[in-house]
């Protein structure tokens, strides 16, 4: 704007001078030229402090990203491990890089905005920042992390003392829970939002956004006191505000009916702040969350000393399989009831690279299988990305599937593929059954093999802190740990689903959790993994049977 207004500027004058050529032969007219070259030159000089402003804004950004990148791609992996670092570059490239294109468009630089035009269509959109915010906010609840631990990168397990969030990262954050309608969320941000503002951390949001978002997101948690404490101080940042003043009208009005009905007298808030932070976390879809939570944090774990001292390690040659004859597996027993067993050393270095590196390009959006249907869709409660590997894309794929068959003692030829999947920011999969139950007759009938009868799960990376895979119905914590897997059946030989076995992976707090999983089905176990005359009666049945025979 301010080049076009220069040479704007500029024609006019050149125009004066040619309908006014003879300005030499007045003196007084040439005092005129004076001022206007005085003008001119103020004109010149705003036009280049605008220019050396943004010069200068656009290298104060080059050098921070420049150290930044030299961090993060140092070791990629173990930035992103991080959710904070995860969600700022989300935020990052879906919206502070449109930023700097658009300050740089007032001038462009054909090299930087073709680079840009090349590298955009690989950046995050909207759905990826607001992801990766309600992300660390899954994580939040998980973990029982306080949102101002979170802004200060302080997360169990990190190395990353750097990984800050600030006011303007916050009220992110807390507007993205308010356009959700999570108020619970929007309050915990924007209160921190306003914290760190208050506490004289520079900003773009003002003040008074944080308070008309925070204000209304307290009212909605049903907190009116503090809605209208919030509304005063927004009435005193702007006294102009378009809603302020209605609002607080409002509340007051409501807050008065309401102890009315009480026979209460309405009391002014005092002069000191109300602190916020108390509102209880609202309930969800998830009957066992607290306990399922409680176990991704290492609480609730049922397994004792006695009960552990039962627990056994051994050498393990699957019934003298000549492949394992020579350098059987080491097995160890995880859990009792159910049997969830730990083989290590399943898998080498090269071979996790190896699955790593064919499955990286085929990653997607993780996806559940519709109990209706059948069909394969993706689902809010299982976040992550995986991809399906078969025998024939790599040697190393067909030797993994034959030393399943050869720990398991099951036939893999009717198995589903290997899948692999990588838990980026806060991945995790709910509370599920990998199973399908009577209700859902028709989960697996597309594949013709049966009900998934066992699950051989392989962890391919170390996590540093979450990850876990837990057991809620029985209060079992798995650890990810490199290079081993653990097995369990999800059936028991009368077919009957074991709803024990309901399990979750828990989000991945600070880390990249890489997992290879196999489903093994039903058929083709009928010789490997027979009936027995107990199992072929219900679970009623067989506890009935075996009561009535204890007594006589």
């Amino acid at each position: 704007m301010r080049q076009l207004q220069f040479f704007v500027y500029l024609v006019s004058l050149s125009c004066s001078w040619i309908t006014h050529a003879e300005i030499f032969t007045s003196i007084g007219q040439m005092t005129d030229l004076v001022y206007t070259e005085k003008e001119l030159v103020q004109s010149l000089k705003d036009y280049i402090k605008a220019e050396e402003s943004k010069l200068a804004a656009i290298k104060s950004w080059a050098n921070k990203l420049d150290d930044l990148t030299r961090v993060s791609t140092s070791d990629p992996e173990g930035y992103l491990a991080h959710p904070v670092n995860a969600y700022k570059l989300m935020k990052r490239l879906n919206t502070e890089w449109s930023e700097l294109e658009s300050l740089v468009l007032q001038n462009p630089s054909d090299g930087f905005i073709s680079n840009m035009s090349v590298h955009r269509q690989y950046f995050p959109d909207q759905d990826d920042e607001t992801g990766a915010a309600k992300a660390l906010m899954r994580l939040q609840d998980t973990y029982q992390l306080d949102s101002e631990a979170f802004s200060r990168g302080k997360l169990p397990g990190s190395m990353h003392a750097n990984s800050l969030l600030t006011v303007d990262d916050c009220f992110d954050m807390g507007k993205t829970a308010y356009n959700d309608a999570d108020y619970y969320h929007a309050v915990l941000w924007l209160q921190q939002s306003l914290k760190q503002l208050d506490a004289g951390e520079e900003a773009m949001v003002l003040k008074a956004d944080i308070l008309d978002y925070l204000s209304f997101s307290v009212y909605q948690m049903g907190d009116l006191p503090r809605a209208i404490e919030l509304t005063r101080r927004l009435v005193a940042v702007d006294p102009n505000h378009d809603r302020a003043g209605g609002n607080l009208r409002y509340f007051e009005r409501l807050l008065t009916k309401q102890l009315h009905e009480m026979n209460q007298t309405y009391q002014p808030p005092s002069e000191e702040p109300i602190q916020l932070g108390t509102y209880v976390r609202p309930k969800d879809h998830l009957p066992e969350r607290e306990i399922y939570e409680a176990l991704c944090r290492g609480e609730g774990l049922q397994m004792n000393e006695a009960r552990r001292s039962r627990l056994y390690c051994r050498y393990q040659d699957g019934n003298r399989n000549p492949r394992l004859l020579l350098k059987p597996m080491m097995e160890e027993d995880e859990w009792d009831s159910p049997r969830i067993v730990r083989y290590l050393n399943v898998l080498s270095e090269e071979e996790i690279g190896k699955i790593k590196e064919l499955a990286k390009p085929r990653l997607s959006r993780a996806t559940v299988r519709d109990p209706k249907t059948g069909v394969l869709t993706t689902a809010n409660y299982r976040v992550s990305k995986s991809a399906w590997l078969e025998a024939d894309d790599d040697p190393v794929i067909d030797r993994v599937n034959q030393r399943i068959e050869d720990i398991t003692g099951l036939a893999v030829d009717t198995a589903e593929l290997l899948q692999v999947a990588n838990y980026g920011v806060g991945g995790q999969y709910e509370p599920h059954f990998d199973f399908s139950r009577k209700d859902e007759p028709d989960a697996f009938k597309r594949l013709g093999t049966g009900n998934r009868v066992a699950t051989f799960l392989n962890y391919m990376s170390d996590v540093e802190a979450g990850g876990a895979t837990v057991f809620p119905d029985f209060g079992a914590a798995i650890w990810p740990r490199k290079g081993t897997a653990v097995f369990w059946y999800n059936l028991y030989r009368s077919g009957e689903g074991d709803y024990r076995t309901r399990h979750a992976a828990c989000p991945v707090l600070v880390g990249s959790k890489w997992v290879s999983n196999k489903w093994i089905h039903e058929r083709g176990q009928e010789f490997r993994r027979p009936c027995d005359m107990w199992t072929l009666l219900s679970n009623s049945q067989f506890k009935s049977l075996r009561k009535k025979n204890k007594s006589t």
